[in-house]
């Protein structure tokens, strides 16, 4: 009998920080996970704040957040647009209500923010959205990575590698 695929979506727009969607996706991919990438339109590329190009695999309203195992928030200018597409909060909000683990990095905490998920959570984020998370409702530590349940935060690019071990724990534990 073969083993169940693990599944990850990585959401997607321009102006993702390079760093903080590809590290994800390709340290992922590393550990068997099979990690599909969504934006607004299926197959439209989108670029970094450093150029580097990304292809959505789908869209967010394609997506269904039962056949995922996990999300993952990229940092950079995208969370800002990110935020302002109801799919995407809807998909917050869905892995959250199930307790499947949530990755954000940066400024994707402003996706979480839009969510209203972070209500009595502890974060970690780029302290330049330290107030925003705060009136949010969370508790925000300096730290590299935080681990509250399924929310997986960390600060910015030289935090990935904690970041993503602190991630692959927690969908392992699933």
């Amino acid at each position: 009998m073969a083993a169940k695929t693990i599944r990850a979506l990585q959401l997607v727009s321009d102006d993702f920080e390079d760093l903080e969607l590809w590290y994800p996706v390709l340290r992922l991919r590393e550990a068997g996970v099979e990690v599909h990438l969504a934006g607004e339109k299926a197959q439209e590329t989108y670029v970094g704040k450093y150029g580097v190009p990304a292809v959505s695999d789908c869209s967010f309203l394609e997506v269904i957040a039962k056949d995922y195992d996990a999300l993952l928030v990229p940092g950079g200018w995208s969370p800002d647009k990110l935020r302002r597409f109801p799919a995407v909060l809807e998909l917050v909000r869905e892995f959250n209500a199930v307790q499947k683990p949530i990755g954000q990095i940066c400024h994707a905490g402003w996706v979480l923010i839009s969510a209203k998920i972070l209500q009595g959570k502890k974060v970690t984020s780029t302290p330049g959205i330290r107030d925003d998370m705060e009136n949010a409702g969370a508790t925000w530590f300096d730290e590299p990575v935080v681990v509250d349940g399924n929310l997986v935060s960390s600060r910015r690019p030289p935090d990935l590698p904690e970041y993503m071990k602190a991630f692959l724990e927690v969908l392992s534990a699933r």
